[in-house]
């Protein structure tokens, strides 16, 4: 068996984003030759997030609003974890939104469902932070 394993990095200039990373898995798919197997993309940082779903602008602002709903960045001082901080509410979206997905290889190929698409979910953004890409297979 072989694995292969790639840093993806991101410098997101906005606080929240959300970004189509099914290019870079699948070029580090092609990178690493493994053609039968499983793709491991997690999200390196307690304040970001990668997840699967459609890659329309509708649902992504959608998540947005929801997300927004469920844990507002503001008024601050409203979490305890924000003592000399303010970015609480990116780890409670993450938390939402999930660390990981893994994905099965067929034929040297990421085997999806129609219309699947994996994202980099970013909460707390404006400075450098990476996603782990781990292939493993034959």
């Amino acid at each position: 068996m072989k694995s292969f394993r790639k840093e993806l990095w991101f410098e997101v200039p906005a606080r929240r984003a959300f970004i189509n990373i099914t290019p870079q898995v699948s070029k580090c798919l092609k990178e690493s030759g493994i053609k039968e197997g499983l793709v491991l993309v997690n999200a390196m940082h307690i304040t970001a997030s990668v997840f699967i779903n459609d890659d329309e602008s509708g649902l992504h602002h959608d998540y947005d609003v929801w997300l927004e709903k469920l844990a507002p960045h503001e008024p601050v001082s409203m979490y305890r974890h924000n003592v000399g901080e303010d970015n609480a509410d990116a780890h409670m979206k993450r938390q939402i939104m999930g660390r990981e997905v893994v994905v099965a290889v067929t034929d040297g190929k990421l085997d999806f469902g129609t219309w699947e698409q994996i994202f980099y979910g970013e909460f707390d953004g404006r400075r450098r932070k990476r996603a782990l890409v781990k292939i493993i297979g034959e």
